[in-house]
């Protein structure tokens, strides 16, 4: 047997040396500096590595990171940092072979000829800005990230090869070249402090990338919206639009939402009589595989949720498409679904009465009415239901809600929208832009029109370009402020920074140009706060703490809306309603500024499940 001593190590470029006990103790040592309750040789003799002639340093290190994760516990936090320095360290010997990071202009060069970042970012920087920046950089700010971090960064954000596991950057690098992508066209005067300021607040925590961002930003892919809506037609054609856009959009990292309501329904006649309808169940199977063929830019599997209305002449096989009894041939089970609603729907089932079912093919305006116009629908409804030449069937409210609230159950994934509630309280005029549908995780509403073709011009897909800000970092309203002026300016540069995939989603975006801005640590700010997130405690703080969100948005934009020229009279047609009351209440802390800086015109920004959503045209 060889005598440890004589053991020779493999490096990491192939060269065998002599294995130095020594070194790894000292990078141990290394990583626990100014850390409590961590111990070295506890990390040492947890590692139980099985030495060898030959074996990797690669391996060695991730047996002693694994090693020091695995003591990680509540009575001993401080590991997960001592693991995450170590991790921090391998990532770099694997990106850089060697500690210490390459000057960033370098690590730019290097990667861009690589074909691993995007050729502007040279260009559209002199080597006297990158110098600035790299004296700017804070590589130590690395080894704030917990060990949970530094695998999800690793896994999903750091640019790599994800066939070979093989990293090339490492975080600060990531939070520096985002910022300096989605400013490069801000005149020079000024770009460099807020690529600066983007770095800060990314760096450290106070705002929160969307994987999008965080993957793609800097490289040669340009698609960073996390949520697109797409909306199905009631032909071949534009279901196979639909199918296409999906493909384009999964593929290039987004979560979709698919309207696919207006498809008519098993046995309706097609060309006049020639043929019957297969219904919407193996249009929805097209569309599952569609989301399910790519995955997200290779960082996560394809995801989707599917709307249709409740009173679909269908909806009793749709209601059951997710459940686990049943045959293929009748079960799409790997997309969520989302049932629409509206007041005569609840009214039905409140009065103990009957729910019509139609094919939306069968009812002239029926479907457009169920969004647009919820009195004209009411008088649709009843007139079908009263036209024996209109095929229908009528089944209890009771019991057809009672199906839809079982499998909401068991399932988890069936989520319910009130279709007239998201037209009434939208900043949109529903009767030029109504909502139709949301979007993977139900949370946004954004107008929709359906395609013809995949290049169809008149088709507009929306899109959710996503951020949040961190209210664990927040200890006053006033703290909001960096955060929100910078997400704004971000994300709206990112508009015009990406790439449209499909002219309809490029349509959506430049009309309204849509930010979604929402936050995160809230449970948190609420605990250090002394408010409860369980009871009653927490509403005036929650109040505040948006209403501030809310206005530090509004002057972000009109600031923002300003400096570009942007007005409200720019867009044709105007889908904007006219007058909103944006900040209902009147604090304290808004007063002096309030008349400044609110103003109709430059952008509307509205507040659905803790996250703001903002327009700008």
């Amino acid at each position: 047997m060889t005598h440890i001593d004589k053991i020779q190590v493999t490096k990491r470029d192939g060269r065998l040396e002599p294995i130095n006990l020594d070194k790894i103790h000292k990078v141990i040592a290394w990583a626990a500096d100014g850390l409590d309750n961590v111990s070295v040789s506890q990390v040492e003799l947890k590692s139980h590595i099985q030495f060898y002639e030959g074996i990797k340093t690669r391996d060695i290190h991730e047996t002693i990171i694994k090693s020091a994760a695995d003591l990680i516990s509540e009575t001993t936090p401080d590991y997960q940092y001592l693991a995450a320095r170590l991790a921090i360290f391998h990532l770099r010997k694997i990106a850089y072979n060697q500690f210490e990071p390459p000057h960033l202009y370098d690590h730019v060069k290097t990667l861009t000829d690589a074909g691993k970042y995007d050729k502007h970012i040279l260009a559209d920087y002199s080597r006297a800005e990158f110098d600035e920046l790299e004296e700017y950089l804070d590589h130590w700010r690395d080894m704030n990230l917990a060990y949970a971090a530094v695998e999800q960064m690793a896994g999903k954000y750091l640019v790599q090869d994800r066939v070979t596991k093989t990293v090339y950057e490492s975080p600060q690098f990531l939070y520096m070249l985002v910022g300096m992508c989605l400013f490069a066209n801000y005149d020079k005067a000024e770009r460099l402090s807020y690529v600066k300021r983007f770095y800060d607040a990314t760096s450290e925590f106070k705002i929160s990338l969307p994987t999008p961002i965080m993957s793609g930003v800097r490289t040669p892919s340009r698609q960073f919206s996390s949520c697109v809506l797409i909306e199905c037609g009631d032909s071949l054609d534009s279901i196979n639009a639909t199918t296409s856009a999906i493909v384009r959009y999964v593929s290039q990292r987004a979560g979709i939402g698919i309207n696919a309501g207006r498809i008519r329904a098993l046995g309706s006649p097609i060309r006049g009589g020639e043929a019957q309808h297969t219904g919407c169940i193996p249009f929805y199977k097209l569309f599952q595989t569609a989301v399910k063929c790519c995955s997200q830019g290779g960082v996560r599997g394809g995801a989707a949720t599917l709307f249709y209305p409740l009173w679909h002449l269908e909806v009793e096989s749709l209601l059951v498409l997710k459940n686990n009894r049943g045959v293929e041939d009748n079960r799409v089970r790997h997309m969520d679904y989302g049932v629409q609603l509206n007041k005569t729907m609840y009214t039905r089932l409140i009065k103990g009465q009957d729910i019509s079912l139609f094919s939306p093919s069968d009812t002239p305006g029926l479907y457009d009415a169920f969004f647009e116009d919820q009195d004209k629908f009411e008088a649709l409804y009843t007139k079908y239901e009263n036209d024996p030449n209109i095929r229908s069937r009528q089944i209890p409210a009771a019991d057809l809600f009672s199906l839809m609230m079982q499998e909401r159950a068991s399932t988890g994934r069936i989520y319910i929208q009130n279709v007239d509630h998201c037209n009434t309280h939208s900043p949109f005029d529903a009767t030029v832009a109504p909502i139709r549908q949301s979007n993977l995780c139900m949370e946004i509403a954004l107008p929709t029109k359906p395609l013809d073709n995949i290049n169809d011009e008149e088709g507009e897909i929306a899109l959710c370009t996503l951020s949040a800000v961190n209210l664990g970092k927040v200890e006053s309203v006033s703290d909001i402020e960096e955060p929100a002026e910078l997400i704004v300016r971000a994300l709206d540069a990112l508009l015009d920074y990406q790439d449209y995939p499909v002219k309809a989603a490029e349509n959506g975006s430049m009309r309204r140009r849509t930010l979604g801005v929402g936050v995160i640590n809230y449970a948190y700010y609420l605990a250090k706060n002394g408010a409860r997130y369980s009871d009653d405690s927490a509403l005036g703080l929650t109040h505040q703490t948006f209403e501030a969100l809310q206005f530090y948005l509004l002057k972000a934009s009109n600031k923002l809306a300003k400096s570009k020229a942007r007005a409200l009279r720019s867009m044709r047609p105007r889908t904007h309603k006219v007058s909103c009351r944006l900040i209902r209440t009147k604090p304290t802390w808004i007063q002096s500024a309030k008349s400044r800086y609110i103003s109709i015109g430059k952008r509307y920004v509205g507040i659905s499940r803790n996250t703001v959503y903002a327009t700008l045209p």
